[in-house]
Formats: C-alpha cells, structure tokens, sequence
C-alpha cells in the first residue's frame, strides 16, 4: 500500500485525513479498494456517488438498462439529458466528473450465472441494489462461493433494509435471513407499488456507508444485523441475525454447491426492495 498523494489527492480528501479513524493509510485503503455496484438505479446512484467523492479506487457498474424519464425522480447519477443513454455509461459519466481519480469500470450486461463469478472475483466488496428476487439470490450465492462480503440494500415505498453478509469469516449470508425467494408474484416491484424517491437516497448512502466501514475497518458493521426504516414513523430498528445451521448455502451441510441451478436473469434496474 502506497502512501504518496498528490497535492490534489491531499486536498481533496482532507476532511478523511483529518480524521484520526481514517488518516493517510485508510485513504490510500480506499484508493486500493474494488468495489462492484449491481444496478445503476435508486440504491446505486448515491451509493457509488459516495463511493466515488470518497476515493475508493475501483467501481465496477453492472447494469444493462437504459435511462428512461420515471428514473429521474430517484436516480440523481442521472440526468434528463441522459434519457436513452445506457445507464452504467450515464453513471460513469457523472462520476468521472466528481472525480477523474476514480477508476469506473463499465458492465452494461445481464448478471446471469456465467458471469457473476467472474465479477465478483474482480473485486473486493458487491454491493447488491437489485430489484429482482432471481438476482438477489443470484448474487448472493456467488459472493458466498466466491468468499467476499456482500453489502445488500432493498426499498419498498416508504421503507428500507440493510445488512452485511460475511460467512467466509463466521457471519450469516443472505440466505440465512430469506432461504428461498417468494412465490412469484407475491412481491411488487417499485414499478408497481410505488417509492419515496428520497427513501432510496438514504439507503443508498447507508449502504455506502457500510462499504466505507468495511474498507476502513471501522466500528461495529451490520454482519449479523439487519437494520430495517421506516421513513413514515421515523424509526431504525436492528435485530440480530445469526448464522442458520440449516441453511442450504453456508451451513456445515450446505446443498448448495455452485450456481448451476441459477438460470439466465436481468440485472437489477434499480432498488426495489425484495423483501419485507
């Protein structure tokens, strides 16, 4: 790990310098850090917002969507200029502008079982802002085969989740909280139900938060919590999440061995929240 910034680096993550918690090593942890973002969309807009001003040094977008103009009023990396413009090249756009420091790497494809092994390996922390129940579980299989943390956020109306999973060091995964997806059909989408624009932006910054955390090594993270809001009332509430000895994925039994059961799926076209 390098320690040498440039007099623009200094000054433009001065305020994390000044921080005794961060300082010169943890920023430049940052700038070594690789960060894969899956959707481009309500939760992924100001999550790689921060990722990026933060300085971390790799962004992976995968996304295959388009900018379409109902994005607008939750999608803020986006801009009405952008309408038609595939979604990771509009985001890669915008963060290149907030800092040209930054390395975006561009994946305007369907996540599917044969790439997202791929993907993951590639980087170092997936955050996941899917809408979908088939990428969720998706994702989350492949991080826990592919042994990196998964940072998972979900909207729905006026509410919001989140939680890290980390089984590779002892933590519950994914599907410790939700084994198996809903029927379908039972869960709909922010197409269909509706969300507070503004809701998205707080669990995305949240979301971005927790990444932050993780990089830096910093207080107690959201491994065996969940941290679920309700924007209406006001009110966070987190609950312990332990570790299921039955689960299918990380249990001493696991059935769940490869992604081979995984068929074809589109990425997540913003944050909808899957469940709950």
């Amino acid at each position: 790990m390098s320690l040498d910034f440039s007099e623009d680096e200094v000054h433009r993550y001065s305020r994390h310098i000044l921080l005794g918690e961060v300082g010169g090593v943890g920023q430049a942890a940052l700038r070594d850090a690789r960060v894969l973002v899956i959707g481009a969309g309500g939760l992924g807009a100001p999550l790689a917002l921060y990722l990026a001003a933060a300085g971390i040094g790799t962004i992976g977008l995968v996304d295959d969507d388009v900018v379409e103009l109902s994005n607008l009023q939750r999608q803020v990396i986006h801009h009405t200029a952008s309408i038609g413009r595939s979604k990771v090249g509009s985001a890669a756009q915008t963060l290149a502008a907030l800092n040209p420091l930054v390395r975006i790497r561009q994946h305007p494809v369907r996540l599917d079982a044969a790439n997202v092994a791929g993907l993951v390996a590639q980087h170092d922390i997936v955050c996941d802002g899917s809408d979908n129940f088939a990428t969720r579980y998706l994702l989350a299989d492949a991080c826990v085969l592919g042994r990196r943390t998964l940072v998972s956020a979900s909207v729905a109306r006026f509410e919001g989740q989140l939680s890290t999973f980390k089984p590779h060091v002892g933590g519950p995964c994914y599907r410790c909280l939700y084994p198996e997806p809903p029927p379908p059909g039972t869960t709909p989408s922010c197409a269909e139900a509706g969300v507070l624009g503004a809701v998205t932006g707080v669990m995305g910054t949240l979301q971005a938060t927790e990444v932050l955390k993780e990089v830096l090594q910093l207080g107690e993270g959201l491994s065996g919590r969940v941290l679920a809001w309700d924007a209406l009332a006001m009110r966070f509430h987190v609950f312990r999440l332990k570790p299921d000895p039955e689960c299918a994925l990380c249990g001493p039994h696991p059935r769940i061995h490869d992604l081979s059961a995984h068929a074809t799926v589109p990425v997540a076209r913003e944050g909808a929240r899957a469940h709950g």
